[in-house]
This record gives C-alpha cells, structure tokens and sequence, in this order.
C-alpha cells in the first residue's frame, strides 16, 4: 500500500465502531432529550394549568366585588321614586321630608345591600333638598366609618375635570371606574355614574349624579401572590399599563407601568376583567416550575452515559471479532489482485462471512480460466468477424474491378484503365490504413470518393453520388470502412431504372456525428427489411449492415450505430451515428 493510501485508510474496525456508537449515540441522544422536552412540557402545562386555575378564581372574585358595586348603582339608577324627588323643586317642608323620608333611608339600604365597605356619595341639580354629609378632611371615613352615604349639591363637582370629561349618556351602559380627589391617596377606587330623568324619551337629562368608593385592598383582597408561588407576582393592569394593585415581594410596584422587560424568565399570564379594561396578570419564575425537570435531566445524563459505556465496550469487542474475518478476506483479496490466484482460506461456521470465503475460493479456481474463455475467446471472435468481413468483402469487390480493367485493355481504353488502376491503388491504400482500425473521416471519405470513381468509371452517367461534408466533421475520428460498404450495396441492389443518385452528407449533431447515405433506389421489401439485423440472416447485404453496426457498438457503444428507413420504389435512407472522437495515433 502506498504512504498516501495508508494515510487515507481506515481500518474496518475503526468503521463498525463507529456504526456502532452512531446508532447508540442518536437514540439515546434522541430518547434522552424527547424524554426531557415532554417532562418540562408536562411540568410546564401543569403548572400553567394550576396558576390559571387561581388566577380565574382571583378574577371571578374581582368580578363580583365589582358587579355588586354596579348593583348598588342600578338600585339608584333604575329607582324612578328617587328621580321624582330629584327633579321636583319643593321648599320648605316637602323637601325636607323627601330628604329624610326617601333619599337618606335609600342610601342607607343601598350600601347596606353589600358586605363591603363603601362610601357612597349622590350630587344633586336640586338644591331645594338639603346637603348631608360628614367633615372629615384628611380622613379616609372608610378607615373610620366603614359604611356611610352624603347628599351634595353638583356645584361641588360641576367645574372638576374629570365631570367635565364624563362620557355622554348612554342609557343603563355609561360608567366609569377611576381614582378622583383623594382616591389614590387612601388607595380608593371610585364608580361614577349619572342619574338620568327617563321620562322624556329622547332625551335623557343628567338630574344627579352617582360615586360608589372602595378601598382597593376590599375589591382586591383576592390578589396574593403566595397563592401562585413564592418569588411569583400578580397584578393589576390599566389599560395604559399602569399598575393599579400589586401582590409581590415588593410592595412598591403599584403606580408604575408595565415593563415587558420584567417577563424575561417568567411564565405570563393574563385574566382580562369583563366590563372593564383591566386585566389581572401574573408572573411566574421558569426556574420554579422546571425544578424537577433538571432533576430528570441529571438522572438522564447519568442513564444515557452509563448506556453508552456498555455499549461501547460490547461495540469494541464486536468489532474486533469481526475485524478478524474481515482481514482475512482482505489478504486473501490483495492476493488475487497480485495473480495469486492459487491461494485459498479455510473458515468455520455458516455465517455470511463462510459464504464470501467460499465464493472467494472459488472464483480464485476459475478467474484465470474465465479470462481466457471469455475475454480472450470474445476478442479472437471479433477480430475474425472483422477479417472475415473484409475478406468477404475485398475480393469481390477486386474481382469485380480486376475485370472491368481487362475488360478496358482488350478494348484499349487506356485514360479510364489509367483512372481506374489510380483509383484501386488509392482505395486499398486507404483500406488497409497500415493496419489500424481508426481512420480520419476525411480519409474514411477519400476511400469513398476513390471507390465512387472507380464504379463511374463502369456505370458513367447512370450513377451520380452528392457529397454534402461540413467542415467540421473532417476533424473527426472512426472506425474504418463504415461508409463504403453502404454505397456497395446500393449499387449492387437499388437499382431502379437506368439512373441512380446517391447523396452522401456529414454534419454533427448534439455533440454527436451523422452520417447518412441515401438514395433514390427501389428501396428494400418490408419482409426483407426486418431480417436485416437478425443474426441468423446470411444474405450478405445483410451480414455487412450488422458488422458496421457492431464494429461502431463495440468500439463506441449501444447507443451508437446503423438506423435504416425504406420505402419500397422510393428509396432507402442510412444513417450511421457516431461520436465526435478523435484517435491519439491519429493525430500523432
């Protein structure tokens, strides 16, 4: 083996073992890291599963908190005695006894109707009826009072911002939930709707108008962060981002906007509050909920390591075992490359391995033998089939000639028995061609011309031969004597009539040379035109289109050769496909 041989080789050994930790490795490696996606997966849903599970019951909690808060104001919005009392201007007595009679009992029911702390304040257009309410600056009453309710006239309102903004109404749907005055001081949240006069039905006028306050803490008592996880966080979003309420380790973050920033490593999730634009959002930490899964990916590691120890040891010595038998066939391979083929192997077993040492041995018995009758046998065959074709071919052709030449001396034409002696010297020289088989094909096609001549010479103007060559077709290689017999043949078996015109034309077509020779001859019999490339035929038209189609199979291959097309009393058309080849002694 040469050094740059041995620096490629690599052993068959080293070649199973790696099969073998291939198919180990990929598996496991597969196996393993399925098995770890689908646990975090699984870790991942059930945790997710079980944060949405509080995270609705957080949110059905809110909801309720802030339907019954809606409640108490549809008790006041939908109340049409509260209305009348509200649009009647009366002085004195009468307003006086709607005030303690009807409004302040109402108040008190309402906000009694809920279990939460609320302040519920009531503005009114109608100043006949009398201001109730507590003094209680600086002072949040829900700290103090717990439940309270306040008559005020809307002058105390009527130039605040947030009135001037209120939306138009909307019958039963416009409300707003925000923080006004002091709300975000004490951590209030405040329910701000109109009390409209429904009796005039296009348009509805504002007679009062509604605030329903409650700490934060009671709507969301709900909100705990500990019921999700530790290092968790849950809150409450505005629709700007602003965070209204908070739950986590760090009481600071109500009044700051939403920063996605703070999702990174965390699992986000969100429980939008119907009615509202807020929504309640949680973050948990990924590290908490994929604690077990590293637990999984160490044992896993630990399995798959293990596995791939054994395997590779049990791989090692498969592989020297078969490495072993392996090597054998192989010397005994070089051996027959070297012309040993007298060496043989014993082996034991009814393995595959058995089976290859047999056929080894036996092919060592029978190669040499092989080659000498079939390889040598073949190529003597064709060699004879070649002299044969030539043999067949030549003296018929020279004892046609050799007569027509004592035919032009007894008669004393000496110019054409001049011509014709040129021509036949000139058509063996070219034939025999020193006794290679290539010849140029401009050579292939002098021998033509000098052929053409010579069987002017005896038909005259009866035969007329075209030649029609591109240029580049001379620059070209073939096998010789594939054109000629052609021409043979027409005149020996086309004749139709006295005259006879064969064209004769060369040009290359996709990468390949065509030669066709046609004539306008009587053509070849259909029952005679299937025979002619059956072997078994021996009509000598026959044998010579076979032997250049095999001659230019077996020198350039089965997609080249003979084709033919016939047409009986109108002609016949060869075509001869050869490739642009060029032969090095040729060109020498």
């Amino acid at each position: 083996m040469k050094p740059e041989e041995r620096r490629r080789f690599v052993p068959f050994g080293y070649k199973l073992m790696l099969s073998y930790a291939l198919c180990i490795l990929v598996p496991v490696i597969i196996v393993g890291s399925f098995a770890v996606s689908t646990l975090v997966k699984s870790v991942r849903e059930q945790a997710e599963s079980s944060v949405q599970g509080t995270m609705r019951q957080i949110r059905d909690n809110i909801q309720y908190k802030i339907e019954d808060m809606r409640r108490l104001t549809d008790m006041l919005y939908g109340d049409t005695t509260l209305a009348k009392h509200l649009k009647h201007y009366d002085e004195g007595w009468v307003s006086y006894e709607a005030t303690t009679g009807y409004l302040l009992p109402k108040m008190m029911q309402t906000i009694q109707s809920s279990s939460l702390r609320l302040w519920l304040s009531v503005y009114l257009h109608n100043e006949t009826l009398r201001e109730v309410y507590y003094n209680h600056d600086n002072i949040d009453p829900l700290m103090t009072v717990g439940k309270l309710y306040e008559l005020y006239h809307m002058k105390r309102i009527k130039d605040a911002d947030w009135y001037k903004s209120f939306a138009p109404e909307r019958y039963g749907t416009t409300m707003q939930w925000r923080q006004i005055e002091d709300d975000a001081k004490f951590s209030r949240l405040s329910l701000l709707r109109r009390i409209v006069d429904t009796t005039n039905g296009v348009e509805l006028r504002e007679i009062g108008f509604i605030r329903v306050s409650a700490h934060l803490q009671d709507l969301f008592e709900s909100v705990d962060y500990t019921k999700v996880g530790e290092g968790s966080a849950i809150y409450i979003v505005g629709p700007q981002g602003d965070i209204l309420y908070s739950s986590a380790a760090d009481p600071n973050m109500t009044g700051k906007t939403w920063n996605e920033s703070w999702t990174r490593n965390h699992l986000v999730l969100r429980q939008p509050l119907e009615g509202l634009d807020w929504s309640v959002v949680s973050l948990v930490p990924t590290a908490i909920m994929e604690k077990d899964a590293d637990k999984v990916r160490m044992l896993t590691a630990i399995v798959c390591l293990i596995s791939v120890l054994v395997i590779f040891f049990v791989g090692w010595m498969f592989s020297r075992f078969f490495s072993k038998r392996v090597t054998k066939i192989v010397s005994v391979l070089h051996a027959f490359r070297e012309g040993e083929f007298r060496k043989r192997m014993a082996y034991e077993g009814r393995d595959e391995f058995a089976q290859i040492a047999a056929a080894l041995n036996d092919m060592g018995q029978h190669t040499e033998g092989l080659i000498r009758e079939v390889y040598l046998t073949n190529l003597q065959k064709k060699e004879a089939e070649l002299e044969s074709l030539q043999a067949q071919i030549n003296p018929h052709f020279l004892y046609n000639t050799l007569s027509s030449i004592s035919r032009l001396a007894r008669f004393g034409d000496i110019d054409k028995l001049h011509r014709m002696v040129i021509g036949l010297a000139k058509f063996y020289r070219l034939t025999l061609n020193d006794g290679r088989t290539f010849i140029p094909l401009s050579k292939e096609l002098e021998q033509v011309q000098a052929y053409v001549d010579i069987q002017s010479i005896k038909y005259g103007d009866r035969m007329e031969v075209l030649f029609d060559i591109q240029p580049e077709v001379n620059r070209y290689d073939t096998v010789k004597l594939i054109v000629q017999p052609f021409i043979e043949n027409a005149l020996q078996h086309a004749w139709c009539g006295d005259h006879i015109h064969i064209r004769i034309s060369g040009e290359i077509i996709g990468g390949d040379i065509h030669l066709k020779i046609i004539d306008d001859g009587n053509g070849i019999p259909q029952d005679r035109f299937r025979k002619l490339f059956d072997p078994l035929d021996e009509v000598e038209s026959g044998y010579g289109i076979r032997n250049v189609d095999q001659r230019i199979k077996l020198h350039f291959g089965k997609k080249y050769g003979v084709s033919l097309a016939s047409r009986p009393g109108i002609g016949t058309a060869v075509l001869l496909r050869i490739p642009t080849y060029k032969h090095k002694k040729n060109r020498e």
